[in-house]
């Protein structure tokens, strides 16, 4: 009795969320007095699909995908490097207050990025002889505008180093005694032993990472102001006018924006079931 009610209460969901991804593709190819429509269609009546094509040509959306996808790629790569660096740290080496140090570096987790977006703002507009500044920071924009605004602040990653620190600290400690005894060194222990066997936990942290870069919204929105600059869910916001939603190319650009998630979450998922279960989060 109990299982078939979960059941129907997954099912229920999974169709929900499916329904309105399947809305969003048939909105996407659909002319654009059938959008406005009084009487809904589930499917279109006339398949339009010059709409995708409208969007790519309409807009320098080669641009917007290649910021999306650099300062993602960038952001990622060098987290899961940073990331994996603390969390080996905190798993694995024994120093003089490892553990409150720790509990301070996850408390990063428990703002919300407005809370200290200001700050932010100032510092990267502030950095010495970047932008315009002169010596002491003043004078031009600095990291604003910038794909270093985009990426630096990012690269910290609290939720990165528990994950890794939780699945690091399931190896046993023989591996570690081992490896000291054959001459290696903490350094040579990380990348001999650990990162070979790392690949569950950064698969999952790279899904959640790249899902978090991509879909970002916000922050772009307040350290871009030129669009050569903005990243494709900035972009998305075009087709919002002040006489309406265009929202045939709203669709066709948000399907197309969702697309490399999907394919990241698919290629990785056995990964990213595996990180999952073995860095402590059941």
């Amino acid at each position: 009795m109990v299982e078939g009610i979960v059941w129907l209460g997954v099912m229920g969901l999974t169709a929900m969320v499916l329904g309105t991804l399947f809305i969003a593709f048939f909105t996407s190819l659909k002319p654009p007095e059938e959008t406005i429509s009084a009487a809904f269609q589930f499917f279109p009546k006339h398949w339009k699909w010059s709409n995708y094509l409208d969007v790519l040509r309409g807009d320098i959306w080669w641009r917007y995908y290649f910021n999306s996808s650099f300062v993602t790629f960038m952001v990622v790569m060098l987290s899961i490097l940073i990331s994996s660096l603390a969390g080996f740290a905190f798993a694995r080496l024994e120093f003089k207050g490892r553990n409150v140090l720790f509990i301070l570096f996850l408390s990063g987790m428990m703002l919300p990025s407005q809370v200290y977006i200001i700050p932010q703002y100032i510092l990267l507009k502030s950095v010495p002889l970047m932008g315009g500044n002169n010596l002491w920071g003043k004078g031009g924009m600095g990291f604003l505008n910038t794909y270093w605004a985009l990426i630096i602040p990012f690269l910290a990653a609290p939720l990165g180093v528990f994950l890794i620190r939780q699945y690091y600290m399931g190896f046993p400690r023989a591996l570690d005694e081992a490896a000291t005894l054959d001459g290696c060194k903490s350094f040579d222990i990380y990348r001999y032993i650990y990162l070979p066997l790392s690949k569950p936990v950064f698969a999952t942290f790279a899904i959640l990472k790249f899902t978090g870069t991509w879909n970002d919204y916000f922050y772009p929105l307040i350290m871009t102001n030129s669009k050569s600059m903005y990243n494709v869910q900035i972009a998305l916001q075009k087709y919002k006018g002040e006489f309406g939603v265009e929202w045939n190319y709203l669709m066709a650009a948000a399907v197309m924006s969702i697309l490399p998630i999907l394919l990241v979450f698919i290629f990785c998922q056995k990964y990213f079931t595996q990180g999952i279960v073995t860095s402590g989060l059941k």
